[in-house]
């Protein structure tokens, strides 16, 4: 007889709390990567497992439960993989080098950053797009400008992140609404208590942070734009990721169009067996300048995998926690018993931090939180509208601080900036839960229910 049942109280504390022992030992105090604690928890949660007898095939099919949700992202990276690599290829990022190149101005460098990364997230609604692109991008300038890789990734995902959170196209926006059943245009509105804040709080520490800036010259910035040769041809492939966006196209088709075009682009100068090797190794330059070889040999398949990898472990290890409602015998117990509104929202909020990290996936840990305490709101007087918003400040934003998070990890590769050295200067993402947290226990901006 299969026990499918919330676990008791005293195992499930107990198995999170191992779970916290694996990964913060392994990843901070070994310095190991994220692979092996996944590995070793996997393995703890099934002995766990079988120890309240639940079948190996019922174990196997959580598992798979949990890779399934991430099946699309996991198709989108090794997709972002190819594209970063055609457009290294064609020209098209080496454009946006060279634009960056011309016009930066140290000072000010990291607050355009995070406006330009913004806005760009806003009109197509994915931050990972937009890390794809315009963040590889600045990243490269940010460096010749000589900040900190840390820094600038901070500034770039800050950005990204609520251009996503922010936009009508955004998947996880949608979801956020859909969970807590408002319209989505009057939970963007809402969001704007705590997400507006947020970002003029990240705008000002990046300001400081530009002003005081030491290193790099414009000069050094001259000679690398000289190396490289724009051309008007990057207009096209950014134009069409602008329009089939606002088109409301999903990612990967909107990706594979443009795969396709530049793919063609490619091939006018290029032969068969090279586009092969771009979309797979990705793009090498022939230029020996060490500065210009770190920004542009990147891209292809191959380069995407390490995330891959990490990802499904942590997808496997979701699959888990989530159909066997471990987190699950952890908080509803907890849920029963806050009967106020500021209690609820930072319950969510809390809720959705913890689920991020043992979970690993952006929207299991916007799911899960909503589905908790989504009556408790009721039962409180707080509008739906709130639920939304602590969704967003904690299950959406927080995944990019985890290092085994989908979003985490794909960040790092794509940027080339481990999470743990990235995660202090994502201030955006930092900043929302406390704003989320202040207007829940000050009252400003909290919606409560009309009725």
């Amino acid at each position: 007889m299969e026990n499918k049942q919330i676990p008791k109280l005293s195992w499930a504390i107990g198995l999170l709390a191992l779970l916290i022992v694996i990964f913060s030992g392994g990843i901070i105090g070994l310095g190991l990567s994220p692979i092996v604690p996944l590995v070793t928890s996997l393995l703890v949660v099934v002995i766990f497992s079988k120890m309240r007898r639940i079948s190996w095939q019922a174990i196997q099919n959580d598992i798979l439960s949990g890779l399934k949700t991430g099946l699309a992202p996991l198709f989108l990276f090794l997709l972002i993989g190819m594209l970063i690599g055609l457009w290294m290829a064609t020209n098209v990022i080496p454009t946006m080098l060279w634009i960056g190149f011309k016009i930066s101005n140290a000072a000010w460098f990291l607050p355009s950053a995070l406006l330009v990364t913004a806005l760009v997230g806003s009109m197509i609604g994915s931050a990972f797009t937009t890390l794809a692109t315009v963040g590889v991008a600045l990243m490269g300038v940010g460096i010749a400008l000589g900040f900190n890789p840390a820094v600038v990734a901070g500034a770039v995902l800050s950005g990204a992140i609520f251009g996503d959170k922010s936009s009508p196209l955004s998947d996880s926006t949608n979801l956020a609404a859909s969970i807590a059943e408002e319209d989505l245009f009057a939970h963007i509105k809402n969001l704007m208590w705590t997400t507006l804040p947020a970002l003029l709080g990240t705008f000002i520490i990046f300001l400081l942070m530009g002003f005081n800036h030491q290193g790099g010259s414009v000069s050094k910035l001259t000679g690398l734009a000289n190396l490289l040769h724009p051309t008007w041809w990057a207009i096209i492939p950014l134009g069409l990721l602008m329009i089939m966006a606002w088109l409301k196209i999903p990612a990967i088709p909107t990706l594979l169009v443009n795969i396709g075009v530049s793919g063609i682009a490619f091939m006018t100068t290029h032969h068969a067996a090279d586009l092969s090797q771009t979309l797979l190794e990705g793009f090498k330059t022939s230029s020996h300048n060490p500065t210009l070889m770190a920004l542009l040999n990147r891209g292809g398949m191959m380069s995407m995998m390490p995330t891959v990898i990490i990802i499904m472990l942590a997808l496997a290890l979701g699959g888990l926690l989530t159909e066997q409602k471990i987190l699950e015998a952890v908080m509803a117990p907890i849920v029963k018993h806050i009967k106020s509104g500021a209690g609820v929202v930072t319950g969510t909020v809390i809720t959705g931090i913890t689920a991020n990290f043992m979970i690993g996936e952006q929207y299991l840990a916007t799911i899960l939180p909503g589905q908790l305490w989504k009556t408790a709101y009721d039962r409180v007087g707080l509008s739906r509208l709130a639920l939304g918003r602590a969704l967003e400040d904690s299950g959406t934003v927080i995944n990019y601080l985890v290092p085994w998070g989908v979003a985490g990890s794909f960040a790092a590769q794509t940027l080339g900036v481990s999470v743990s050295s990235f995660a202090p200067y994502v201030f955006f993402a930092l900043l929302s839960p406390i704003f989320s947290l202040l207007s829940a226990w000050t009252g400003i901006g909290l919606k409560k229910n009309k009725d």
